[in-house]
């Protein structure tokens, strides 16, 4: 695949999790991975959940963001920093700034909603 996706081409929603998710690339064609971003308001906890078979990363944009993976706290994330969540690992994190909390998330292979507990 050779292209470029246009950034106005892209919408921002809602979801049950409690965040605002902006697909990015996510198609059945490229099938390996796929990148969202998400933004996650001050004070705002996300939804614990689980993400079957699929690795994923978050990548912090702006903002501050603890996180917990499988119940475990593992620490507070700012910008430019990573967090990897193994596959079927609960997972959840807590906006901690008075900003937005704004991070991609890159799953491995492709985020599937059925993959989603």
């Amino acid at each position: 695949m050779k292209k470029i996706i246009a950034s106005h081409n892209l919408t921002e929603f809602y979801t049950v999790e409690k965040c605002f998710i902006t697909e990015v690339l996510n198609t059945e064609e490229y099938n390996f991975f796929s990148v969202a971003k998400a933004r996650v308001e001050p004070g705002i906890t996300t939804e614990l959940h689980t993400l079957k078979d699929t690795d994923e990363a978050y990548y912090i944009l702006s903002g501050k963001g603890e996180m917990e993976i499988d119940g475990e706290k593992i620490g507070t994330a700012k910008e430019n920093d990573m967090v990897f969540i193994p596959r079927n690992s609960t997972q959840r994190i807590k906006n901690v700034a008075s900003e937005d909390l704004i991070f991609l998330c890159i799953c491995a292979p492709r985020f599937k909603p059925e993959n989603y507990f």
